[in-house]
């Protein structure tokens, strides 16, 4: 055995000094990977996270999800859930609010960040909360076309109805790029067009419009509706409550106002719990 020599002046062993570790970041609660961004806009951008094996939910239904809050607990919103209820995956639509609170640090997620998401679906753009008819109509403005992206995924939206109308109204053109992208995905895409079915693309009529910026179609939903406009754009006969049903979700101002025009078309307002002629999501409007 070789002995180790040990210079005189530090003959004397001493204690091995501990070596500071960073603190360990909590665990988050009800944690989910990201596996997918992608920035839209300035204003606006998608992701993809992975979904908790337990996790049930209708199509058009919001979920809350979330970042650990400065103050060590969860900082939540509602948010819609953008995937159809068959995807193994979730994904959501937002907005970038550069004071937000969630958004402010949400818009900055990578590819492998975790996420908070309570899996605990509630809404009520779902398919029980309208009485069965002929056509369904999607209103949305911005971020409120996240729901729809579900419901338009979802073989039963088309085996339901005979048309479907997705409307879609924004500021600018740029911000139209998400549902465009999505409605030529369903008519292109190999496993969509199988899963809904070829014969039931035809099914299917895209609206958009914008505020601001000139594009196609200019106008608010809301005004186009009022003027018939839409409906001899798309030469079909005006809303009627015997065939029609609406689902509805945007602003505050946008939906008080789509819902007094569909009452004026004589529809009423349905719920999970008694199901009528349209719905409206409220749980964004704040």
């Amino acid at each position: 055995m070789t002995e180790t020599l040990v210079p005189e002046q530090h003959n004397q062993q001493s204690d091995p000094q501990p070596v500071a570790q960073a603190p360990k970041a909590p665990a988050l609660p009800d944690a989910q990977t990201v596996t997918f961004v992608k920035h839209w806009t300035d204003r606006l951008f998608s992701f993809r996270c992975t979904r908790p094996a337990s996790l049930r939910f209708r199509s058009g239904e919001f979920v809350m999800i979330g970042l650990m809050g400065d103050n060590g607990r969860p900082l939540l919103r509602a948010y819609s859930i953008a995937s159809p209820s068959w995807d193994e995956e979730l994904e959501f639509y937002s907005i970038k609010v550069q004071d937000g609170p969630l958004t402010s640090r949400l818009q900055n997620i990578q590819v492998g960040d975790e996420i908070i998401l309570r899996p605990k679906p509630v809404g009520t753009l779902v398919h029980d909360a309208i009485l069965p008819g002929k056509r369904l109509w999607f209103f949305a403005t911005g971020t409120g076309f996240a729901p729809f992206a579900s419901l338009l995924r979802d073989p039963q939206t088309f085996e339901d109805y005979d048309e479907v109308i997705i409307t879609h109204t924004c500021r600018e053109v740029g911000e139209l790029t998400y549902g465009a992208d999505l409605i030529e995905s369903i008519r292109t895409d190999e496993m969509l067009v199988e899963l809904i079915g070829e014969e039931n693309l035809a099914k299917l009529r895209y609206y958009p419009t914008t505020t601001r910026e000139e594009s196609a179609k200019m106008g608010r939903i809301t005004d186009l509706l009022r003027s018939g406009e839409v409906f001899s754009d798309l030469g079909i006969e005006p809303i009627n409550p015997d065939t029609d049903r609406a689902m509805v979700c945007g602003n505050l101002a946008f939906n008080l106002e789509i819902k007094e025009l569909l009452e004026g078309f004589g529809l009423r307002e349905g719920a999970n719990s008694e199901p009528k002629e349209y719905v409206v999501e409220k749980a964004f409007v704040d």
